[in-house]
């Protein structure tokens, strides 16, 4: 998998799903092998859009779930071929969201896979619908356990602190998790 740069990359055509994906978790794997199943229905590549550190570790010092090394690792392992990474710092926390929307113009993409949560811009004024209006977007579903309760990485981190380390791992979805 090749890892580029925000600004690095321009693809005539790509499939993308953008997402923080802290420990890239069973529904951050959703959205992801959605994004490259659709690329090989349509023969685009796949685009990973991630952020290192993630929003939340860079606004709420949360606890880092993966490191950008291992999130990579299990991107690629999904199947896709190309992740952009964007330096998520002062900087960039205070682009707009027609920056973000500009950035990923240089992708064309022919559809962007998100969450329902997503959010993007200075002050997350972005949301699905400012995306739909640029870009044909297909939102995943969040994904729950089999108790029903939906999967996310904050869920996880409070697991982790509560000590219930098998119950994190099985919502991560991969093997031998350490913490």
């Amino acid at each position: 998998m090749d890892a580029h740069v925000y600004t690095n990359l321009e693809l005539e055509k790509s499939i993308v799903a953008i997402g923080a994906f802290d420990g890239v978790h069973r529904g951050h794997q959703t959205v992801i092998k959605n994004a490259v199943q659709r690329g090989r229905k349509l023969m685009v590549p796949s685009v990973v859009y991630t952020f290192d550190p993630p929003p939340r570790v860079f606004f709420q010092g949360v606890r880092m779930l993966t490191s950008v090394e291992e999130k990579l690792s299990r991107i690629e392992n999904l199947g896709v071929k190309n992740a952009v990474v964007a330096s998520f710092d002062e900087a960039y926390a205070k682009r707009s969201a027609y920056e973000f929307i500009r950035t990923l113009s240089k992708l064309n993409p022919v559809e962007i896979m998100v969450g329902g949560d997503f959010r993007f811009g200075k002050d997350r004024i972005g949301d699905v619908a400012l995306l739909e209006k640029y870009f044909r977007v297909q939102v995943t579903k969040p994904v729950c356990c089999p108790k029903g309760s939906p999967i996310s990485s904050t869920r996880i981190r409070g697991l982790i602190s509560e000590g219930e380390i098998s119950l994190s791992n099985a919502l991560l979805g991969w093997p031998s998790e350490k913490f």
